[in-house]
């Protein structure tokens, strides 16, 4: 892996499907791409990437200039009728219930692991359970297995 090129997808301004591999190094490699990564994965999640296996190396993290970017799971204030928007009070009372629940996540996470402000900072940074352990000094399995049992009992309180 020492002498492996490594390239970014610059896109035309004019032409969002046109691409150009520009050749980089190893260390601006290791720099860019978790995060092009991370973003290819949540705009996945969410169903608004919609970019073929065989044309993900033209991505460069920049999904609203993608021909494969899509609305996604996302509602638009403008598909909303009258009667949707008139009717606040059911909305509020979830509202106030969800945000009772995730106080009450977060109270027992933190109860569980003593770290748990730091991994809920680094985990909506967009990072991987892998350099979540690394950053606190843990082995990157055992963490995977102790958040595992954590989501697992914060699941169970959730039900």
């Amino acid at each position: 892996m020492a002498n492996k090129k490594r390239y970014y997808p610059l896109r035309s301004s004019t032409d969002p499907k046109k691409v150009k591999l520009v050749e980089i190094t190893e260390e601006q490699y290791q720099a860019i791409y978790p995060e092009i990564w991370a973003t290819i994965k949540r705009e996945q999640r969410h169903g608004r990437c919609r970019c073929p296996a065989n044309y993900l190396w033209t991505c460069n993290g920049y999904c609203s200039d993608c021909s494969y970017h899509t609305v996604g799971n996302e509602e638009s204030i403008d598909e909303l009728t009258d009667t949707e928007l008139s009717d606040e009070k059911p909305l509020m009372d979830e509202l106030m219930a969800c945000d009772q629940m995730l106080k009450l996540l977060v109270a027992r996470f933190r109860e569980l692991e003593p770290e748990a402000d730091l991994i809920i900072e680094l985990l909506e940074e967009g990072l991987s359970d892998r350099k979540i352990a690394e950053t606190l000094g843990r082995k990157q399995r055992t963490f995977a297995d102790h958040m595992k049992k954590i989501r697992t009992e914060l699941h169970n309180l959730n039900r």
